[in-house]
């Protein structure tokens, strides 16, 4: 049997990816302002194909995958570990930022200029969850609210399991079926032309690094947040793996192309075909098992999302004069972990979030505004440790239950 693309180990492949992250970074540093137009066209067409495609691959892969599920008990299964993994991947997320800051407390940030945040006109973060139940079918799916989709999609899924005639429901799943191939079909070409994507992506962000990221007397801040991603990445997510026996430098290894495409493009929904390819593909997880875990990660497991909304929260509350014991601490810990799992359809995601939890509370969010010119650097962390949490979840939930489905 011929391989496909991504199954192909080959060096010409892994050679054209280097070549676009070296000619990318070259171009950042020395930009031509035909270079930079070619690497920001190429950066734009395909964080919007990824858009494109994701939200489709969500509706249809978990509607089909709920459809065809054998029985009761498996479909539970399923989403027991699923949850499972998730929340409690999580909740230590948020535990890790709520520890560091604990201990290595940053210092207040001596003056806050007023700065426009673009968020006077924020509602309360409960709007958000509201907004989450659609009330119209297509809306969803025209405005990109992922986690929408993602319910339209579970309910429908159900539903179409109960149907009682074999000859409708038959037909149904055929049409879900071929469609799914045409999706994971145009997943395909995507990602043999991905290293002209690469190269966008890295020219645009050297570029925006070299222009210098100034912090203010921000940097403590700024460390916290990276060292509580790259703990949560680098130690306690292969600690799962590895009671699982399950080896984390392998899967990483296997999980590569989806974590370089998340860290430039910064959506984990975007990396989601990619993500789901190099799963079944690299990491040899089942289907049925990567299209269903997978959708419902990328929309309500956000590891990198629950620490930088617990630091950030806290940081402008202390530096409001707001008192921070451990009870604050232990609260808001349950706080961003729910903040985060709801925090999908929301643009510029864990950024807004933070910014009406804090206006809900009646804390002046100016500070945002100086966090806002390097949020970029922390969304290319937090994104990459979001679909690192997600490729760990699916692996385990594999090693469970893949053999049985």
């Amino acid at each position: 049997m011929k391989k496909t693309f991504i199954q192909s180990s080959s060096w010409k492949y892994a050679s054209y990816f280097a070549l676009a992250i070296v000619l990318g970074i070259l171009n950042g540093l020395y930009p031509t302002q035909p270079g930079l137009t070619i690497a920001q066209f190429l950066s734009d067409v395909f964080v919007r194909l990824f858009k494109f495609i994701s939200v489709p691959i969500i509706a249809v892969t978990i509607c089909y995958t709920i459809a065809r599920l054998g029985s009761a008990h498996t479909q539970k299964a399923l989403w027991k570990r699923t949850l499972g993994y998730t929340l409690t991947t999580t909740l230590i997320a948020a535990g890790v930022g709520a520890a560091l800051y604990y201990f290595f407390t940053p210092a207040h940030v001596t003056a806050v200029p007023p700065a426009d945040t673009g968020l006077a006109a924020q509602k309360g973060y409960l709007d958000y969850f509201v907004s989450v139940i659609p009330d119209n079918p297509l809306a969803p799916l025209v405005q990109g609210n992922v986690l929408s989709v993602l319910i339209i999609a579970i309910v429908v899924g159900i539903a179409i399991r109960y149907i009682q005639e074999d000859q409708p429901r038959a037909t149904i799943l055929n049409v879900l079926g071929a469609v799914q191939s045409i999706l994971f079909s145009i997943v395909s070409v995507l990602i043999r032309i991905l290293p002209l994507g690469i190269f966008g992506f890295t020219s645009i962000c050297t570029r925006d690094f070299a222009g210098g990221v100034a912090l203010n007397g921000l940097g403590h801040y700024f460390v916290l947040v990276v060292s509580s991603n790259l703990i949560q990445g680098f130690i306690i997510l292969p600690l799962f793996l590895l009671m699982r026996r399950i080896n984390p430098l392998r899967t990483a290894k296997n999980m590569s192309k989806a974590l370089l495409v998340a860290f430039f493009s910064k959506s984990s929904a975007g990396t989601l075909p990619v993500t789901m390819a190099c799963a079944e593909k690299n990491n040899k997880v089942n289907p049925t098992v990567s299209r269903f875990v997978l959708p419902i990660c990328t929309t309500i497991n956000m590891n990198g999302c629950a620490s930088f909304i617990l630091i950030t929260v806290i940081f402008l509350m202390q530096n409001n004069g707001i008192v921070i014991t451990i009870p604050t601490l232990l609260t808001w810990i349950v706080i961003a972990t729910v903040a985060a799992i709801g925090n999908a359809g929301v643009p510029m995601g864990c950024y807004f979030l933070s910014a009406s939890l804090l206006s809900s509370m009646n804390v002046p969010i100016q500070l945002l505004g100086i966090i806002l010119p390097f949020y970029t650097v922390l969304d290319m962390v937090e994104t990459s440790l979001n679909v690192w949490s997600d490729s760990c979840v699916a692996t385990l939930v594999n090693k469970d239950l893949g053999k049985n489905l």
